[in-house]
């Protein structure tokens, strides 16, 4: 792709990168349904009027939660006011929620220019799969993983997780961890070569640990063949489906699971889009958008959950609002909403959502060096539109090894230029990927040949 056509090639490039997250190998990632955001429903005066009367909450619970007898529903609602440079993938990070959590739930929001002052919904507040409370249970459809510690009873901890994409599912079924090592090295597998080979880009045989590594610092083998439960070197993949097939997480929350899993652990995988729970006397209905495998069963699955609502109001003789359940169905964007007849209504379940306060930093947020005219730099791009260059360049500083850019403003135009680099190699190394990821050919420039001026 030579420069004169790059401006406008690039834009459907960046559409599609900002929805699948990074265009890190997502051909087949989960499609995102978007809906009407429920925060447009808020009267906006009455909603800051309540904010500044309200103390806003420093923590809140995000992966571990105590369980009482019964309880199948755990967390709360919150949001937070985006500051500059915020992400919607930072704060999914900071709070525990992949991306998939955080984008469904605000699908007004631009995920990676969001309008600092704009109210993002964290929805943590999750509703356990139907399955035995025991070991590592992995629902593929909101693509969150809860694990019960035997040695704890009574407690649940829960990790978002990145899963196969289309033609590399994630299997279903009963299984369990057969081995566990830390610093893991990646024996690449001849149709991960293949695939590889067909882009251009050829990989060794063995990727030893380290930052090139997609295994991250640690990984756990299942009884199912060649399937990993692993961190990652690109974690804002995680919420999504990129993967080959393995379970990804966030690196903390692999290196967490990683220290309470034994080898014999039971781990479940399972497909639950629909989900309901019993909470203070009101009953909850969950649902998400099935994967698109089971996309075709979408019709059954919808029937089994009108029946197993229509037994649950017989039996507990209480009224149902069956438009309310329409709309969460049609919604699907994960957030557990309480469905009886007179209950609260959405809008006002987020309006009622626990106020954060900003952290000073978000966690692991990218902080992108000062380029300097003795670095060597890459020209990626030139916008019209000085959104869409902050978005490509907002993407490129959150690739896994994150490639540093920023928007450069030259008279009328807004550049993107990645860097710095130290040397030729680095440079080169950074080319390649985004070439890889964003299919934007580039070229390394020497140092002094960008000008911030």
């Amino acid at each position: 792709m030579n420069m004169l056509n790059l401006k406008k090639s690039i834009t459907p490039v960046i559409q599609l990168s900002a929805v699948l997250l990074l265009g890190i190998l997502t051909s087949g990632c989960q499609h995102l349904k978007f809906f009407p955001d429920l925060n447009e429903n808020l009267a906006f005066q009455e909603e800051e009027s309540r904010q500044k009367t309200q103390p806003l909450a420093k923590t809140i619970e995000t992966h571990h939660f105590q369980l009482s007898g019964g309880q199948n529903m755990v967390g709360a609602i919150a949001a937070i006011n985006t500051r500059e440079n915020d992400t919607l993938s930072d704060m999914a990070r900071h709070f525990g929620l992949g991306f998939n959590d955080i984008s469904l739930a605000n699908p007004a929001i631009t995920p990676w220019t969001p309008k600092p002052g704009s109210r993002v919904i964290l929805p943590l507040q999750f509703v356990l799969p139907d399955t035995p409370h025991k070991g590592i249970v992995l629902n593929l459809a909101n693509m969150r993983l809860f694990y019960y510690p035997k040695s704890q009873p009574g407690q649940v901890f829960t990790y978002p997780v990145g899963i196969g994409r289309q033609g590399w599912s994630t299997p279903l079924g009963l299984t369990s961890i057969v081995s566990k090592k830390a610093n893991p090295t990646w024996v690449v597998p001849a149709s991960i070569h293949q695939e590889h080979a067909e882009k251009g880009d050829s990989l060794p045989s063995v990727v030893p640990a380290g930052p090139d590594n997609p295994l991250g610092l640690y990984a756990m083998r299942l009884g199912f063949p060649s399937y990993l439960m692993h961190g990652t070197n690109k974690p804002y993949g995680i919420g999504m489906q990129v993967s080959h097939g393995c379970v990804q997480l966030y690196p903390e929350d692999i290196e967490a699971l990683f220290k309470k899993a034994s080898v014999g652990m039971p781990v479940r995988i399972i497909h639950q889009p629909y989900l309901t729970a019993w909470n203070q006397d009101m009953l909850y209905l969950e649902a998400n958008e099935p994967l698109q495998k089971w996309a075709h069963d979408k019709p059954r699955l919808k029937k089994q959950l009108l029946k197993q609502l229509h037994q649950i109001s017989s039996k507990k003789d209480v009224s149902i609002d069956w438009k309310k359940v329409d709309r969460i169905i049609q919604r699907s964007d994960g957030i557990p909403t309480p469905i009886l007849a007179q209950s609260p209504d959405e809008a006002e379940i987020l309006a009622n959502a626990v106020q954060m306060e900003h952290p000073e930093q978000l966690y692991q947020q990218p902080v992108v060096a000062e380029l300097k005219d003795s670095d060597w730099s890459i020209m990626v791009a030139s916008f019209d539109n000085e959104t869409k260059a902050q978005e490509l360049a907002t993407m490129l500083n959150h690739q896994g090894p994150i490639i540093p850019a920023r928007k450069i403003q030259k008279n009328d135009a807004y550049h993107v230029v990645a860097g710095p680099f130290k040397n030729k190699k680095e440079a080169v190394a950074a080319a390649k990927r985004i070439r890889m990821d964003f299919e934007i050919n580039v070229k390394p420039s020497k140092p002094q040949l960008i000008s911030k001026n």
